[in-house]
This record gives structure tokens, sequence and C-alpha cells, in this order.
């Protein structure tokens, strides 16, 4: 049995699960992410929060990054951050350190 997942919010710091990581195809100029006997392609925007993801960052400094990369709303940021990290947190792709 896993330990539930703890409630959604921008204090938590995502890191890739073990033996997960994301990579940089230069041959097709794609970001992957891989996994124990998966992948996944990243989609540009994937790719920028993806290579936030360090174990140390918060969801906050992730969310407050990006916004002052592209110059973009904080909540549109934030939705978005927060609906992919949940994702792949549920696809055992991101934990979160405590």
């Amino acid at each position: 049995m896993t330990a539930p997942s703890p409630t959604l919010s921008e204090d938590l710091v995502p890191a890739f699960a073990r033996g997960t990581r994301l990579q940089h195809d230069r041959v097709r100029d794609q970001w992957i992410v891989q996994a124990p006997e998966r992948a996944f392609l990243a989609d540009p925007i994937a790719a920028e929060i993806l290579r936030r993801v360090d174990g140390a960052a918060s969801l906050e400094a992730i969310i407050n990054s990006l916004a002052g990369a592209f110059s973009a709303p904080r909540e549109v940021i934030a939705g978005d951050v927060l609906a992919m990290v949940a994702s792949l947190a549920e696809r055992q792709v991101l934990i979160w350190k405590v």
C-alpha cells in the first residue's frame, strides 16, 4: 500500500522518482522523460516546467520563475503547473520531497 499523496500546494517540492529523468534528445531536438520501462515526450511547455524540477525548488519557486521568464499572468502559470505536476505524480513520474 502506498502512502496517500499530500494535498497539492505551492509549498510542495517536486522531484523525479527514482530511475526517472528528463533528457534532451539532441538528434530530434526533443525533451523526453525517461522512466523505467516507459518514456514520455515532453511538449515545450512541459519541458520548461520539468527543467526546473530539481528536488530543491518548491512549486511556488517554479511558478514564479516561469511567470517571470515568460511575462505571463502568475495565476495562469500556476494552474498549468499544478495540473501537470499532479498528473505526473499520479503516474509516479514525480514525487514530493519532505
